[in-house]
């Protein structure tokens, strides 16, 4: 059995592979930094659109970069670790850039995944361009209301007070 942690070059051939076969890959990246059930059901949803899903993550220091002090909570190699552990993702590649662009050109996939808090539009725009070059359908999963890694943080707060 293949692991399901691998390099972008990895990724690149793994696509590949699956392109050739006729398969959907279907990709999405973030942080996942605290796992929750809304995080579950999206990567759920978004492996439901094709075949396989890769999950692009974003590294420690990106993470840092984006949400701030403190975070991640937990290392890139754990992350990875418990995303490859649900029976939904086929495969994780970890980037230590900010903006996915190295991932969705390695990935190539037929299907890019976004959560609720993205349009189309809203998308970077040197994601968005690689994706139309690529002829990616964009898809938004609606966020699963009540639930986020920052509101889990709050209340780990509240309760340690």
């Amino acid at each position: 059995m293949k692991t399901k942690i691998i390099g972008m070059n990895e990724l690149a051939e793994r696509a590949k592979e699956l392109r050739a076969a006729g398969k959907k890959l279907v990709a999405t990246n973030g942080c996942f930094d605290l796992l929750h059930v809304g995080h579950v059901r999206y990567l759920q949803t978004a492996r439901a659109l094709g075949d396989g899903l890769a999950v692009g993550l974003n590294g420690d220091r990106s993470v840092s970069e984006l949400k701030g002090i403190g975070r991640p909570i937990n290392n890139e190699q754990d992350r990875a670790e418990v995303l490859a552990a649900l029976e939904c993702v086929d495969l994780v590649t970890i980037f230590p850039e900010i903006r996915a662009t190295q991932f969705i050109s390695a990935s190539m996939p037929a299907v890019y995944v976004k959560g609720g808090d993205y349009s189309s539009e809203t998308l970077n725009a040197e994601e968005r361009a690689i994706l139309q070059k690529i002829g990616a359908e964009i898809r938004i999963i609606p966020f699963e209301k009540g639930y986020s890694t920052s509101r889990l943080l709050e209340k780990l707060r509240k309760a340690g007070r």
